[in-house]
């Protein structure tokens, strides 16, 4: 369900999403009808036991992953995934520089805040470091002069969630893998929010011609339940050793559940091709909105992963949109940002537009902006 109600009994169309969690909707009924048949069986099984739960899981995350990414580590959040595949890369590279880029945002435990961009994240916790160099995104330029024989990765979001949605170009994508090919680094690409389905495509990287070595998944791919994956390669499991990584919840049953369930909405529903399609008339009806106002700068992002650049910070704006029945987000310091579920229709996005045409009216009408 895309909508959510107060405890006023006030309804909204929610296209925050929990920064994209619900992407699946609310209480999806195939996430909830896995839960509630391993409810009565085992809630804790740890990885050191099988589990049919979770043999079920990984054949399900066999129909949506890439063939070469066949090793699969089950965490509980994007920030721990993120963690986990940094862990890799350095193991296997016994190398100890990273790669990132400004405006990213890969987490807040103290690893991937290493590699999160913005400072206001990583000053109060001491989380910098040498070891990790910021590159201007998209810059061909720079990834050919920084990324050397002495880095262990390049990690790097498809695109930006909480930096603004910018979108990777396909040459930019390319270069990070050609590059990391020559010299040997592993690449890591961050799909916690841009993955499963959100841009139209299983995994956002499909856009391009391009092949990470690992990927990091979370938010929707459950329907919101905690549980994220880490996906990789075959040479980069091969060095790691018993007791080097290990989670007490990870891979949980009724994890392992609402993954199935999450999985099975994905496919059943249709999910990628319903994007696809219906993306490209909310893109339209925002590019209509654009055009209306002199406080919207751009349209951006990809898939259901937009948003509108504005010429100031979107707070008031998010504010009218809640005062009027509508949910959304902020993205960098001036976008709003858009993270519908996949089941939004066409009266949604009639309203949505409405709404946000009417907000930003308004925004402009009490800054004098004609």
């Amino acid at each position: 369900m895309q909508y959510v109600w107060d405890d006023k009994g006030n309804k909204y169309l929610d296209v925050h999403t929990g920064h994209g969690a619900a992407f699946l909707g609310h209480s999806n009924p195939y996430v909830i009808e896995e839960i509630k048949k391993q409810l009565g069986k085992i809630m804790v099984t740890p990885l050191a036991f099988e589990s049919d739960v979770r043999d079920q899981c990984l054949e399900m995350l066999d129909k949506i992953l890439p063939p070469y990414l066949r090793n699969v580590f089950f965490q509980n959040s994007g920030t721990e995934a993120v963690e986990l595949a940094l862990k890799l890369a350095k193991k296997v590279t016994y190398r100890k520089k990273v790669v990132a880029f400004r405006n990213s945002f890969h987490g807040r435990t103290l690893g991937s805040l290493l590699v999160t961009w913005n400072p206001k994240y990583r000053k109060p916790f001491f989380a910098e470091s040498s070891d990790v160099i910021f590159l201007k995104y998209n810059s061909v330029d720079d990834v050919e002069k920084f990324v050397t024989e002495d880095v262990a990765a390049v990690i790097v979001e498809v695109v930006q969630g909480e930096g603004g949605l910018a979108v990777a170009s396909e040459e930019f994508l390319k270069t990070i893998r050609s590059r990391c090919d020559e010299v040997g680094c592993v690449v890591v690409f961050d799909e916690v929010q841009s993955g499963f389905g959100r841009t139209g495509k299983i995994w956002a990287h499909q856009h391009y011609n391009t092949k990470p070595d690992i990927i990091t998944a979370g938010k929707a791919i459950a329907g919101g339940f905690p549980v994220s994956i880490v996906a990789a390669r075959d040479w980069l499991v091969s060095e790691i050793e018993t007791g080097e990584h290990g989670t007490t919840h990870g891979g949980n049953p009724l994890a392992c559940a609402a993954l199935i369930g999450g999985i099975k909405a994905f496919i059943k529903d249709n999910v990628v091709e319903r994007v696809s399609e219906n993306s490209k008339v909310l893109r339209g009806k925002l590019e209509e909105v654009a055009k209306k106002h002199k406080l919207v700068r751009a349209v951006k992002g990809l898939g259901y992963m937009v948003g509108l650049e504005l010429r100031v910070p979107p707070t008031n704006v998010l504010k009218i949109l809640q005062e009027n029945g509508i949910l959304a987000l902020k993205a960098g310091l001036t976008v709003l940002r858009l993270l519908p579920p996949y089941m939004i229709t066409y009266s949604d996005m009639e309203r949505l537009m409405s709404v946000i045409d009417y907000a930003i009216g308004k925004e402009e009408a009490n800054r004098g902006i004609h």
